[in-house]
């Protein structure tokens, strides 16, 4: 979780839910039961009807002054294609269901499916806000979140002028500085956390036997091969806990980081001791 300010003031949250075995999104109706983007009907549930539109929908698009657009283009892709079934996608976002229905009038514009942003009907009408949920089954969806970690603090160009003043200095009259919002302010005054990891990542070795990979400098090939040998990696220490203790049989590689913690002075799996 990262929590991103912008200039505009109200600070939002960007999440990153990974599911357990149970619970992953494996099939078209798993992704229809979670993530909708199109309008509800008013007449069922009227409540989201009117969150949707106040909330959710992308627009107006296409006007050169649009912040969205770019070379003429919305940066965004929208408005999208009308898709009667959710298509499954092994790299990346799926492309989620936008049946053809009969356009609404939200304020001036008429609205249908194809600018309805991706949305959680549970969520929208707990929190009553903007809320884009997104189905992302690649590991690109970390550089997701990383993007806002390095990109810095917001900053802004201030223009400096005297009353009076004849002669202006055009490099001297401009500052740049960083912007800091009231609730940013407020955030970082109460030592409140800006990011949150709920579970460390443990990178997990796979290779064939006597097959890991060896990182060496050049000409010193013989030794690293030495070095390799006597240390044991995440897989075959997994290996060894196997052959001497029972209770880790029932555990899968991909599930010992759970209860066991890898050492890697000794390189081997110890098990983990419960607070």
């Amino acid at each position: 979780m990262l929590l991103s300010s912008k200039k505009r003031g109200l600070p939002h949250a960007h999440i990153l839910l990974t599911l357990d075995s149970e619970s992953k999104i494996r099939t078209k109706d798993d992704i229809d039961k979670i993530v909708s983007a199109e309008l509800p009907d008013p007449c069922t549930d009227l409540r989201l009807f009117q969150i949707v539109t106040k909330c959710m929908v992308h627009g107006p698009c296409g006007t050169i002054n649009s912040p969205c657009m770019r070379d003429g283009q919305c940066c965004k892709s929208f408005p999208k294609q009308f898709k009667d079934d959710t298509e499954e996608k092994v790299n990346g976002y799926p492309i989620y269901r936008r049946r053809a229905t009969e356009p609404v009038q939200v304020g001036k514009y008429s609205i249908d499916n194809r600018w309805v942003v991706p949305y959680n009907p549970w969520l929208l009408k707990k929190f009553n806000a903007h809320i884009n949920v997104e189905v992302c089954a690649s590991v690109k969806s970390v550089k997701y979140l990383y993007k806002y970690v390095y990109k810095g603090h917001d900053a802004a160009s201030v223009k400096i002028q005297k009353e009076g003043a004849l002669d202006h200095d055009e490099i001297l009259s401009f500052v740049e500085g960083r912007y800091v919002s009231t609730p940013e302010a407020m955030w970082r005054l109460n030592e409140f956390n800006l990011s949150h990891k709920s579970h460390t990542v443990v990178r997990l070795a796979v290779h064939l036997p006597q097959q890991q990979p060896i990182v060496y400098q050049d000409g010193q090939e013989a030794q690293a091969i030495e070095r390799a040998a006597l240390r044991k990696t995440t897989l075959t220490s997994w290996f060894e806990l196997n052959k001497n203790d029972p209770s880790a049989h029932n555990i899968s590689y991909s599930d010992i980081p759970q209860y066991y913690m890898f050492d890697k002075s000794t390189t081997n799996w110890k098990k983990r001791q419960r607070g």
